[in-house]
């Protein structure tokens, strides 16, 4: 059960995300909290959460290009779904606004967000496998 109400409005994707006048990208997954973030055109500074999934031609892309920018840009969460190996790596900004060294979650476990409190990702619906009670 959710902790908190969460509203979320659909978007049509590719959606732009503007970070910066000359920088804008186009996450595969993202949450922005902030509604004034959100225009008719695109969204307006960093999101909250971002999510990609990666594949063997976008992995090298993925894990040091875009990290580094989320981090630049102060995205707080990044994850990053591979869905081959069938794991999530997770990326939180620090005090320090960096990011951590990422923690590995398996494909029996369960993702806690923290963009959004409350939400639990069951990572065995996302890879389409049996969970752990059927087991």
């Amino acid at each position: 059960m959710l902790s908190k109400v969460i509203h979320a409005l659909p978007a049509l994707l590719p959606t732009d995300v503007v970070l910066s006048e000359h920088d804008v990208i186009q996450p595969d997954v993202f949450v922005v909290c902030d509604e004034k973030k959100i225009t008719e055109a695109n969204i307006q500074g960093s999101p909250d959460l971002v999510i990609e999934v990666i594949s063997p031609s976008t992995v090298v892309k993925d894990k040091r290009e875009k990290k580094a920018r989320y981090e630049r840009y102060g995205i707080g969460e990044y994850i990053i779904v591979d869905p081959a190996d069938q794991y999530v790596e997770r990326f939180l900004l620090g005090e320090d606004v960096l990011y951590g060294k990422g923690d590995i979650f398996g494909s029996m476990e369960v993702l806690h967000l923290v963009a959004l409190e409350g939400v639990e990702i069951p990572l065995w619906e996302v890879f389409g496998i049996k969970g752990p009670e059927a087991m």
